[in-house]
């Protein structure tokens, strides 16, 4: 059960940004599991793939025709990857582009496939194909939620967020959506998102503007420490409200991406929130680093020690286990008479020593709550990090055990 997270209710439409959802059988059945979205002639779109080395077929196409020409539609679909097919897999992806273009007179190469599901089984092209003329005759502005939905794999509840702000006195709009809860450690973005707005931005800001996103939000997540194969992450700014982001104020340019960040934040902590077989969602904040990438390996490595997410499931205070990651955690030195460490607000080490105002009772309070923040100050320098992940569950090797069968 994802924790303190509600499905959302409403997703604004953004101008500009046609969607169709449907159900294809590719794995889930009584669902929609394939989405299209469509993009008006002004689009300008971004995007942020999967660094990881054995990449689907589908990544290796997006990346291919972005290279080529601007993109028109993005193709969607869930419970099939299409990773770890080699030339099949290359093709099956071209025949489902081919079969889009065919319906919406375009070129293949202006559009975008997106996988996410199970790696390895062939990609069911002829259910997907056989889905085109439903999908492009029923695109229309306000299937958000339904996009929402249809992108799911193992997640219990659909992410999605918007935001309506005013600009220089014109009102903007932004909507994203996003799917994930395992093999989350992204090296890009998280497994699915794709976020839109109605200013005009040119392509050039726009990627420098998704990758800062990128960085603050699903860069600093993980579930299980898995950069999936499939990883994709997309910002669209369609232009239709006529307002161009090199032409507002420097406040009003400010506004527009702080807004935009925390929608990527939120979308990266839901991913986090609905993490497979969470129990609690943990906050890592390492301050007074020598530098941000000592204070980000830190964090990333408790995050990842399988004795501290297994303690957090048990709500057991076992702070040994955190000094124990941070301790491995960057190939700086560390000054033990100058670390201090909290759970919460409950202080435990002190300038290296247990601290006075520590017992067991209460560290064992501060573990049994569904969010919790393990602080850490290293008292060598100005630079921090902050990271979001999860507790160990038996759900969650059951989820993973259970996946394929």
């Amino acid at each position: 059960m994802a924790i303190s997270l509600q499905a959302p209710t409403n997703l604004l439409p953004i101008a500009g940004i046609q969607i169709a959802s449907t159900g294809a059988g590719i794995k889930y059945q009584n669902r929609d599991d394939l989405v299209l979205f469509e993009l008006c002639e002004s689009s300008n779109t971004a995007v942020v793939l999967t660094k990881n080395q054995f990449c689907a077929a589908p990544v290796t196409v997006t990346r291919e025709n972005l290279s080529i020409c601007k993109p028109k539609y993005l193709l969607v679909n869930s419970g099939n990857a299409n990773a770890g097919l080699g030339k099949k897999g290359i093709n099956d992806v071209i025949q489902t582009c081919k079969a889009i273009a065919s319906e919406a007179d375009c070129r293949a190469e202006e559009i975008l496939p997106f996988s996410t599901g199970v790696i390895g089984e062939p990609l069911p092209v002829k259910k997907i194909t056989d889905k085109v003329h439903n999908l492009v005759s029923n695109l229309n502005e306000n299937s958000w939620l339904d996009a929402a939905d249809a992108i799911m794999t193992t997640d219990t509840i659909a992410k999605g967020y918007s935001e309506q702000l005013d600009l220089d006195g014109s009102r903007v709009s932004i909507t994203g959506i996003a799917k994930g809860a395992g093999m989350i450690r992204p090296d890009m973005a998280t497994m699915l998102a794709y976020v839109a707005t109605d200013l005009n931005i040119e392509t050039s800001d726009l990627q420098v503007i998704l990758q800062n996103a990128v960085d603050q939000s699903f860069h600093s997540i993980t579930v299980d420490g898995d950069t999936s194969t499939n990883d994709a992450c997309t910002l669209i700014a369609s232009g239709k409200s006529g307002i161009k982001l090199k032409e507002l104020s420097e406040q009003a340019k400010e506004k527009f991406i702080t807004v935009l960040n925390a929608i990527f934040l939120k979308l990266a902590q839901a991913i986090i929130r609905d993490g497979e077989g969470a129990t609690k969602m943990i906050c890592i904040q390492v301050e007074q680093a020598t530098n941000k990438l000592m204070a980000r390996d830190i964090a990333f490595t408790i995050a990842h020690s399988p004795l501290v997410k297994t303690a957090a499931f048990a709500s057991d205070p076992n702070w040994g286990r955190i000094l124990a990651a941070a301790g491995r955690g960057s190939d700086k030195a560390l000054d033990i008479g100058k670390l201090s460490l909290y759970i919460n607000e409950l202080e435990v080490i002190e300038d290296g020593e247990l601290s006075e105002n520590y017992n067991e009772g209460g560290g064992q309070n501060e573990m049994q709550k569904d969010e919790i923040l393990f602080r850490l100050r290293l008292g060598l320098g100005d630079a921090e990090a902050t990271v979001w992940t999860t507790d160990l569950s038996y759900d969650y090797v059951k989820i993973n055990a259970e996946y394929r069968t």
